[in-house]
């Protein structure tokens, strides 16, 4: 079983940076690769960002390539998402994700999901 709780949502304008925290309970948190999903109203769940166990390989979405950044500390049980340049359309519920399967950005690869931190960014 693994738990997770994100933190570093908020309102944040246009331009803007915000840095998510995702961190995990478990001495397992090695062994599983790690994701960022969002979710904005009305729409499905899209994949964000995603690292390997060790960090030593990350994929990121289009929409967020080279404004979104993923990492990891295993020291510390606690995955990031650090977003600058954010954009009104970057408006949604943020969801961090555990996965042992390799489909890294497929939601269905993922076993374990927190609640969510809401990211509004105002124009």
């Amino acid at each position: 079983q693994v738990q997770l709780v994100e933190s570093g949502g908020g309102l944040v304008q246009a331009g803007g940076s915000l840095r998510l925290s995702c961190a995990a309970s478990g001495r397992t948190f090695s062994s599983y690769g790690m994701g960022w999903f969002r979710q904005a109203p009305g729409k499905e769940r899209e994949f964000v960002a995603a690292i390997s166990l060790t960090g030593g390989s990350t994929y990121h979405a289009d929409s967020v390539k080279g404004r979104f950044t993923i990492s990891r500390d295993n020291a510390k049980n606690t995955v990031y998402l650090q977003m600058n340049g954010l954009k009104p359309e970057d408006t949604a519920v943020y969801y961090c994700a555990a996965r042992l399967d390799p489909r890294y950005a497929d939601y269905a690869g993922y076993d374990y999901w927190g609640q969510g931190t809401q990211v509004t960014v105002s124009s």
